[in-house]
C-alpha cells in the first residue's frame, strides 16, 4: 500500500513480563503495572510526558480495578509524573479492551484530535477480591439482606449467559475441533515459547521491574514470563481433568489467571518523521465485531475477515497471524474457519499462527494481552522480512477485534 504522511504508525512498544497467579506482582494493583509501562515507553522513546496528548487504556477486571477507586490509567499517568492535562480514557470490552483502545487511538489521530498517543492495557487477576453477593442496601454501610461469598474467578463467565469454557468447547466441537487437537495445540504453545526464549526472543519486548522482598532480602528482578512450561509433555497436558463443566477445556489447554501490562506509542507517519522516529509498523485498521454470545471460539476469524475487507487485503496476503489463546480452542477453530474447508490452507494458517507460542504458555492477563499480540506480530514479521500481519482476540459474550498491520 502507498505510504502517506497521514498513516497511523507504531513507533515503540514495551511490556512487563506476565506473572502467574499469586506471583511476585500479587500486591501490585493494575494502575501500578500500567505506571511501569508508561515510564518505560517514555524511556524507550526519549519523549517527554508532556508530548503525549492522550493515553487510551484497555482493562477488564473491573472488580479488581475498583479496589483502588477505578480509572487505573488516570492514576497511573499521575503516578508516572505525566502532566495533569494529559487526557486518558479507559475501555472495558473484555479481552478486546486494549485493541479497542488502539481503535480509539487510531480514530483520534486520524481526526487530528491527537498527535502522539499511547495505547496501554493491563490487569492483575491475582488481586480479584472475593465478594459478598448479593448485598442490597437502602442506606450506606447498612447491609439489608442475607448474603454469601462469591468468587468471580471460580467459573469464568457471565451471570445469566453461561461459562466461557463451556462456550469455547461447544463451538469448537461443532466445528470438529476435538479435545485432542486442543491439547496438541497447547503443548506446542509451550514448546514454541521455549525455543523462542532460548533465542532471547522476548528480551526486546520485556523490561525488568525490581520488586522489594522486605528488609534484609535481595529484590526480585521480574523480567521473565512465569507461566510457560517448555519441558511439559503432551501426555501431561492430556491427562488433566476437565474444568467448569466444559467438554474439552482443562487447565492444560487454557491460560492461567495472570497479571501483566503492555503498551505502544502511536502517531502519524509525518509526526514520526518530525520526531526522528523510524516507524515499526503501520496500523491499517482495527476491526471490531460482535455476534452470538457463545461464539467466542470463532470471533477471531470473523474479526480478521472484517479487517481484510476494510483494507482490501486478501487472506493470502497475510504472512503472520496472532490469535489469542484464551483457550487453545480459539486459534484451532478460527484458523479452520478462515481456511473455509481447504485442509491444505488450514495447515498453512496453523503454521503461521502464534509461531512463538501463545497465551496458553505465556499467560493471558486480559487487558495486558492485546498489545502483546501486536508487538509480537511486528517483531516476528520484521525478523522474517514479511509485510502484512493480523492479530485477533476474542472477548466475552461473542466479541472480537482484529488489528491488521503492515511492517515498515
Amino acid at each position: 500500500m502507498n505510504k502517506t504522511g497521514n498513516d497511523i504508525v507504531i513507533t515503540h512498544y514495551a511490556r512487563t513480563a506476565i506473572d502467574k497467579f499469586g506471583g511476585v506482582t500479587y500486591k501490585s494493583p493494575t494502575h501500578e503495572l500500567l505506571k511501569y509501562v508508561l515510564e518505560e515507553l517514555i524511556k524507550r522513546s526519549g519523549l517527554k510526558p508532556e508530548q503525549i496528548d492522550e493515553i487510551n487504556n484497555g482493562s477488564a477486571c473491573c472488580i479488581e480495578l475498583g479496589l483502588n477507586g477505578d480509572i487505573p490509567i488516570r492514576q497511573a499517568l499521575l503516578n508516572a509524573n505525566f502532566p495533569y492535562g494529559t487526557i486518558s480514557n479507559m475501555v472495558d470490552r473484555a479481552c478486546c479492551s486494549p485493541t479497542t483502545a488502539l481503535q480509539m487511538t487510531f480514530r483520534n489521530i486520524a481526526l487530528g484530535e491527537a498527535n502522539v498517543a499511547m495505547v496501554t492495557g493491563g490487569d492483575n487477576m491475582g488481586r480479584y477480591p472475593i465478594t459478598i453477593d448479593p448485598i442490597y442496601r437502602k442506606e450506606p454501610f447498612r447491609v439489608m439482606s442475607k448474603s454469601m461469598l462469591w468468587d468471580p474467578l471460580a467459573e469464568l463467565g457471565y451471570k445469566g449467559f453461561g461459562v466461557l469454557a463451556q462456550d469455547a468447547a461447544n463451538v469448537a466441537l461443532s466445528y470438529g475441533i476435538t479435545k485432542e487437537m486442543q491439547d496438541e495445540w497447547a503443548y506446542y504453545s509451550h514448546v514454541k515459547w521455549g525455543k523462542a526464549f532460548e533465542k532471547g526472543y522476548f528480551e526486546e519486548e520485556i523490561f525488568p521491574i525490581e520488586f522489594s522482598q522486605g528488609r534484609g532480602k535481595p529484590p526480585v528482578i521480574f523480567n521473565k514470563d512465569q507461566s510457560p512450561r517448555p519441558n511439559t509433555t503432551l501426555e501431561e497436558i492430556a491427562s488433566l481433568p476437565l474444568v467448569n463443566g466444559s467438554k474439552t477445556v482443562t487447565a492444560g489447554n487454557a491460560p492461567g489467571l495472570n497479571a501483566g501490562a503492555s503498551g505502544v506509542i502511536c502517531m502519524t507517519r509525518s509526526k514520526a518523521e518530525q520526531l526522528g522516529f523510524a516507524p515499526l509498523a503501520r496500523v491499517l485498521t482495527v476491526a471490531s465485531i460482535a455476534e452470538q454470545g457463545s461464539h467466542i471460539a470463532i470471533s477471531p476469524a470473523t474479526a480478521i475477515n472484517k479487517g481484510l475487507s476494510i483494507t482490501g487485503l486478501k487472506l493470502d496476503d497475510i504472512e503472520l497471524i496472532e490469535i489469542n489463546e484464551a483457550f487453545a480452542a480459539m486459534p484451532v477453530t478460527s484458523t479452520k474457519l478462515l481456511a473455509d474447508g481447504d485442509t491444505g490452507k488450514w495447515d498453512y494458517l496453523k503454521s503461521i499462527t502464534n509461531v512463538n507460542g501463545g497465551a496458553v504458555a505465556i499467560g493471558h492477563p486480559i487487558g495486558g494481552t492485546g498489545m502483546r499480540l501486536v508487538m509480537t506480530c511486528i517483531r516476528e514479521l520484521k525478523a522474517r522480512g514479511g509485510k502484512y500481519g493480523a492479530c485477533a482476540i476474542c472477548g466475552g459474550l461473542g466479541q472480537g477485534d482484529a488489528v491488521i498491520l503492515e511492517v515498515e
